[in-house]
């Protein structure tokens, strides 16, 4: 807060200011502390340093904390000195932890304070001796208040179209138009080149580095230290300091949003190229590891072969190190798009990489170049060079011109804005507006890429004038347009609920071993990227994500369930990758609820099969089922599921050794092609007749192997114009039968339209329905 503070007035709380960055759609994740709570902590020097007489580690040294008495003060530091300026916790003074300092003697001698380190005051979790301050720090002064530490940390959570927030620079812009306020940044200003030394800078791929800038500073001295300030600033951001080098690269990436990096010269050469790389190359990395690059690689190369992935990581070959004198300061704006994933693929997620995947302002590399050459010249001295750069920096302002109306903004918040809001808004956000017949011409900041469209200006002005002020009324309504395909399956979903199914999402990524052991014949399509190795290939079916489910469920005691999801499943083939839409259902435990008038039967089969038949009752052509098998069911209790003579789907019980290896019980599913059960016939008009129904039930001796569906789809194809319905109601099986033969029980529902039916015409159905079947399936009645 104390950093924003430079840019412009914030008088608000940081809870204030924080709910006021959410309620703009900058959502506050947390508040920090800048430093934990402790008092009675002064600027001190070491004015002498003196052996303690009974101990070999510690000194006693005399110190003006500049309460008008020298102190007396132990000290085991290895690097207090005479004249150094260190915290000085006084006689009362309270650290962190509520540990009090009192007077004391340490050895036989008598410390009247404590000389602290950065942990000591929290402000490290580690350190090698006393915290040493500036030359400068004010004698005597609450060091506390002399650095700052009364200050707030606001953790922003960012979307990922808000990369231009990603620095000091771009919440100081939403500040200062939130709070109405001009934003005043540092003053950059060139930095004169004071010597002729440079590299020679070639692009092979514009496209992926449409600006690239460097510049060589030499003379540095191996010996400065980043200022305090600065330091303190990375250290509440939560950048560790390393380098004076490095720590001004990290700062202006913090305060411009522009991640920069730093080359030794001697390993990057005379000549520094950006291209993609070839398959083979390796680079070491700043992090220890070393990646093989490839075609999809942008790197950053010198003589000896790769310095840098390309907006990513540096090579530990051309880092910076604690003697090097002579670097070579890289700048550069790399297309989002060449960028993306890449550092993903090797494992990696840095500050850069976060930015540029994001998008950074590509009008800013050469500011941010100028602003750190004097920083590191004034802390680190040396001559810089003229600044090398290929590639054009575009214009401050975007191409596409964005028309905006009134009448829209009104439309679509519900209230009218006046003219010089609008105005006051997208101007401080660093648009350019010039005004026209009914409404406005504007041309965004280059840094606002998520500014595409007349409605992303409309959401600016609904953000920063606030949505909680935003008036509540209600949109005109309309009938929504639903396609027949979508309306058929809300049907066929409402009927399963109606069966007592519920309906689960479940992802569309399965465990590799998951989609092998439902799906052996399909080869599943594997991620690059997977969040998991559970979730590491693409479905190729639904049963896994039923099964898990049906496992998880289980698993807690709840043993009757039925359940059932619509999604895609993914298949390669020879053309790429089939998405195909389907509809699964699974179903285990009690045909019935839990009643004490009700049956205990479990689910079977006929129990699956009767939901599917439920499901294509309103199907243009015949539903049948064949006889199968697939790896993932039961042999004996799979089918085929066929309509019109096309295979939509499966149906049957888990197989066993499924069952036995996921620690279930038996269980059923059906899987079938969304599409064509979606195909309907429209319900059409049928007179009802004023004449009544003849019922003649027939018994059949038939074969065992015989399949009831074959017997009705049989009668079907006789096309008999009396007869309305064939209803089969008994199977029997046992004495007066041989042994592969069962008896089939049929009833035939026989009526006209125009007339009562006598005998004649029931016995000639009838005899047509048994000629058929004797001669189709050998099937003889039985008396």
């Amino acid at each position: 807060m104390e950093w924003l503070r430079e840019w412009l007035p914030v008088a608000e709380t940081a809870e204030e200011f924080g709910h006021r960055l959410t309620m703009a759609g900058l959502e506050l994740d947390a508040i920090d502390a800048a430093a934990p709570v402790f008092s009675g902590v002064r600027v001190g020097k070491v004015l002498s340093v003196r052996p303690h007489p009974d101990a070999d580690r510690l000194r006693v040294c005399e110190v003006d904390a500049g309460t008008g008495e020298t102190l007396s003060i132990v000290c085991g530091a290895p690097n207090v000195t005479a004249g150094m300026l260190a915290p000085v916790a006084c006689i009362g003074a309270v650290l962190p932890g509520d540990f009090r300092i009192k007077r004391s003697k340490l050895r036989g001698v008598e410390s009247q304070g404590m000389l602290c380190s950065a942990v000591e005051v929290g402000l490290a979790e580690s350190s090698d001796g006393l915290m040493a301050l500036p030359a400068d720090a004010p004698i005597g002064a609450d060091f506390r208040a002399w650095m700052g530490l009364d200050d707030f940390i606001l953790e922003v959570d960012l979307t990922p179209n808000r990369a231009d927030c990603l620095g000091m620079l771009g919440i100081a812009r939403e500040a200062g138009v939130l709070l109405d306020h001009p934003v005043t940044g540092p003053v950059i200003e060139p930095v004169r080149a004071g010597a002729d030394h440079a590299v020679t800078v070639r692009v092979t791929s514009p496209e992926a580095c449409p600006l690239y800038a460097t510049r060589v500073i030499d003379g540095l001295d191996p010996n400065a230290l980043t200022p305090l300030w600065m330091r303190e600033r990375l250290r509440r951001c939560g950048v560790r300091p390393l380098h004076p080098v490095v720590d001004v690269t990290n700062y202006v990436m913090l305060e411009l949003g522009q991640p920069m990096h730093a080359f030794s010269a001697e390993a990057a050469g005379p000549v520094i190229d950006v291209r993609f790389g070839t398959a083979g190359e390796r680079l070491l990395l700043l992090n220890g590891n070393e990646v093989e690059v490839g075609p999809a690689d942008l790197l950053i190369t010198g003589a000896n072969g790769p310095l840098a992935l390309a907006g990513i990581m540096g090579g530990e070959g051309s880092a910076v190190t604690a003697g090097t004198t002579r670097i070579v300061l890289e700048s550069a704006h790399f297309s989002p798009r060449a960028l993306a994933g890449r550092a993903r693929a090797h494992g990696l997620h840095t500050d850069a990489s976060h930015r540029f995947e994001r998008g950074v302002d590509p009008t800013i590399p050469l500011y941010a170049m100028e602003r750190a050459t004097a920083l590191i010249l004034e802390i680190a001295g040396g001559a810089a060079g003229p600044v090398v750069h290929q590639g054009q920096v575009p214009s401050a302002h975007a191409d596409n011109r964005i028309t905006l109306r009134r009448e829209r903004i009104t439309r679509v918040l519900g209230m009218a804005f006046a003219p010089v809001e609008v105005e006051r808004i997208l101007t401080g956000l660093g648009c350019r507006v010039a005004a026209m017949g009914d409404g406005w011409e504007v041309l965004p900041l280059r840094a606002r890429f998520d500014l595409t469209r007349e409605e992303d200006l409309i959401e600016e002005l609904a953000r920063i004038h606030g949505y909680e002020r935003l008036p509540q009324t209600l949109p005109p309504t309309t009938v929504p347009v639903t396609s027949t395909v979508e309306a058929a399956l809300g049907r066929r979903k409402r009927e399963l609920a109606d069966l007592g199914f519920h309906e689960v999402i479940s992802f569309s990524f399965v465990a590799p071993d998951w989609a092998q052991a439902f799906y052996p014949d399909l080869e599943a399509l594997a991620l690059a990227n997977p969040i998991s190795s559970e979730l590491a290939v693409m479905r190729p079916g639904l049963w896994p994500g039923l099964v898990r489910t049906a496992a998880h469920n289980l698993a807690r005691q709840r043993m009757d369930l039925r359940l059932f999801e619509h999604g895609l499943r993914f298949v390669p083939d020879a053309a790429g990758l089939r998405q195909e839409s389907r509809l699964g259902g699974l179903l285990c435990g009690r045909a019935e609820p839990e009643h004490w008038q009700g049956s205990r039967r479990a689910v079977d089969f006929f129990d699956a099969k009767g939901v599917v038949e439920t499901l294509c009752a309103g199907a243009r052509q015949a539903l049948r089922f064949e006889p199968a098998t697939h790896p993932a069911l039961h042999d004996g209790q799979s089918a085929r599921v066929m309509l019109g003579g096309q295979g939509i789907g499966w149906l049957g019980a888990l197989h066993p050794s499924l069952c036995e290896r996921f620690d279930l019980p038996e269980l059923f599913l059906f899987e079938l092609d969304a599409a064509v059960i979606a195909s309907e016939n429209v319900p059409q008009f049928r007179g009802l007749s004023a004449f009544p129904a003849i019922r003649r039930d027939i018994a059949l001796v038939m074969n065992e192997d015989v399949a009831a569906g074959d017997i009705l789809a049989a009668i079907a194809q006789l096309d008999l114009p009396l007869l309305q319905e064939t209803r089969l109601f008994d199977v029997y099986r046992g004495k007066g039968l041989g042994k592969n033969e069962k008896s089939i029980a049929l009833g035939l529902i026989l009526r006209a339209f125009e007339r009562t039916l006598d005998e004649k015409d029931v016995n000639s159905v009838t005899k047509s329905v048994v000629d058929q079947l004797e001669a189709l399936f050998g099937a003889k009645p039985r008396y």
